[in-house]
Parts: C-alpha cells; sequence; structure tokens
C-alpha cells in the first residue's frame, strides 16, 4: 500500500540522519516543518527537559558554581587570593609593600625590602582590621586593598633613612674635583676627573628654606662650625653658596628624611662626611642638580 511505502520512507530518512548527524525536518500533524536535531540518542519527548528551552545540565548560581538550593549539592568553594610576598621575600616590590603599610601606620619601621617578622604582623593586622584572613601573607585581595588606601611610594618614602642608589652624574660633575649632589636621588658623589671617589645619603632644605641649585665651588671650610642663625652645630661644614653648606647632621642620622635642613645639603653618615672634608679643598667645584 502507499501508506506502507510512505512509512519505509521516513524510517529510511531518520536513519540516515541518526547516522550522519545532520538536521532533518519533521512533519507535524498540520503538514508544517520544524527543524529537529538527531544526533543519534534518543529524542526528548515534547515538554521534556533537555529541550531547546532547557538545557539539562544542572542549573548555575550567579558566580558559576553548579548547584542549586534544595538540590542536594554544594557550591564549589572560591579559590584562595594568589599570595604575591611572604616572609623571607626580598626586593624592591617588598619596599615598595612596605611604604604602603607605613603611611596607613601599620608598619612603624622604615622600609628595608626585606619581609621580615615585623612586615608580616603589619600585614595581619591591616588584613584583621578589614574582615580579611589574618595570614600575614600580603595576597592579591590585601594588595588591592591596601594599594586603594596609599598613594605611589615617592622615592624618599622607600628610602626614608638613606641607601638609595645614587643617581648618574650630571654632565657637568664629569671634569675636575667635584661634589655632586643629585636632589633626585639624595645623594653626593665625590668625583675627580669622572671617577666616583665615594658616595654618601644627603637631604636638603624644605620648600621654605630651598637648597640652592646650580653650579658653585667651595669658598670656606670649617671643622666645628655652629650656625650663627639657628645656633646649631654643623660639623665638617663646606660652604658653598652663601650660608648654605655640605655638613654632617646627627639631626638625619636620627630621623632621616622625616625632616629636612634650613637649605644646606646635609649628611647622614659622619665618618663619611669627615673623610670628605679631608680630602675637599677650597675651590673645588659643587654641583647640585635634579
Amino acid at each position: 500500500m502507499r501508506t506502507t511505502g510512505l512509512k519505509r520512507s521516513l524510517a529510511a530518512l531518520a536513519a540516515f540522519a541518526a547516522v550522519s548527524g545532520c538536521t532533518a525536518h519533521a512533519v507535524d500533524g498540520r503538514g508544517k516543518t520544524a527543524p529537529v536535531r538527531i544526533d543519534g540518542s534518543l529524542a526528548p519527548a515534547p515538554g521534556a527537559k533537555g529541550t531547546d528551552d532547557k538545557p539539562a545540565s544542572p542549573s548555575k548560581g550567579t558566580d558559576g558554581a553548579s548547584g542549586s538550593p534544595g538540590s542536594g549539592r554544594t557550591d564549589s568553594p572560591a579559590a584562595p587570593a594568589k599570595v604575591l610576598w611572604s616572609s623571607g621575600d626580598r626586593g624592591d616590590a617588598v619596599r615598595r609593600a612596605q611604604a604602603r603599610l607605613h603611611q596607613v601606620a601599620w608598619l612603624i619601621t622604615p622600609p628595608t625590602g626585606t619581609y621580615d617578622a615585623r612586615t608580616a604582623e603589619a600585614v595581619k593586622g591591616f588584613q584583621g582590621k578589614r574582615g580579611l584572613p589574618r595570614t600575614g601573607e600580603l595576597d592579591t585581595v590585601t594588595w588591592q586593598r591596601l594599594r586603594k588606601m596609599t598613594h605611589e611610594p615617592a622615592a624618599w618614602e622607600l628610602y626614608p633613612y638613606g641607601g638609595q642608589p645614587a643617581a648618574k652624574p650630571d654632565p657637568r660633575c664629569m671634569t675636575g674635583r667635584v661634589l655632586c649632589v643629585s636632589k633626585a636621588s639624595r645623594t653626593l658623589r665625590w668625583m675627580i676627573d669622572g671617577r666616583t671617589v665615594s658616595e654618601m645619603d644627603v637631604r636638603f632644605g624644605s620648600q621654605y628654606t630651598p637648597t640652592r641649585e646650580g653650579v658653585f665651588s667651595v669658598y670656606f671650610k670649617s671643622r666645628h662650625h655652629v650656625s650663627t642663625i639657628y645656633h646649631t652645630s654643623m660639623p665638617y661644614a663646606m660652604f658653598f653658596s652663601g650660608g648654605q653648606a655640605v655638613h654632617y647632621s646627627s639631626d638625619f642620622a636620627a630621623r632621616g628624611y622625616y625632616g629636612a635642613s634650613h637649605g644646606c645639603v646635609n649628611v647622614r653618615d659622619e665618618s663619611k662626611v669627615a673623610a670628605l672634608f679631608a680630602q675637599v679643598r677650597t675651590g673645588d667645584k659643587v654641583v647640585v642638580y635634579w
């Protein structure tokens, strides 16, 4: 019969589609067509889960974890924050982190570049105050919070008690006997014919009493000098511009860059400035630059 032949043709078509995995067009009761995907598995009954409208896969919460309330499934725990620095780590990155901890008064000591016990305790305090796990390790979450509360450390904040690498010498320092003073790195190079003899940490005047910049020469030396204006001790003074001189400062040695001079170039290390004083001659050049 024609009906039997039609059924056989449809069955053959379905079998071919099942093998090839392509899209076939089935005819509904009204003679209209609708695309149906046949992938070799049993096709779901109309309205059953697993249709194009409702995938059969487990539902996901807003965080992308599998499971739903009452399903008996437990959401997978969030991955722990990545640790950036911890006890024993060293380097400039650690120094910058310590400077930021100092800005928010959790680390009282100046940056050292070494993640020591004091740094770990400071991190624990910072974490506990903000409801974070008190691990003492600086992870990505803690670092993000710390950065939002602080500013990028300036050079003097990274080396508040000195020790910053000396800046490249100014071209005017490359000939003769020169006290080469960099305001950028807060260092002094004692140079002879382009060769660095010694280096030392220095600090300058405040914005109200700035240290002058330019090329000068040492015109007077005084081993046990006392300021006639401020009545303070200025040991190993080497005057180069009016009342401004290079000299040792006990205040610099004690307070670091948290203080300032009245315009002079303060030296922190007494032994270094004593050796410098013994070598410098009247008439030697002084270059103060950025």
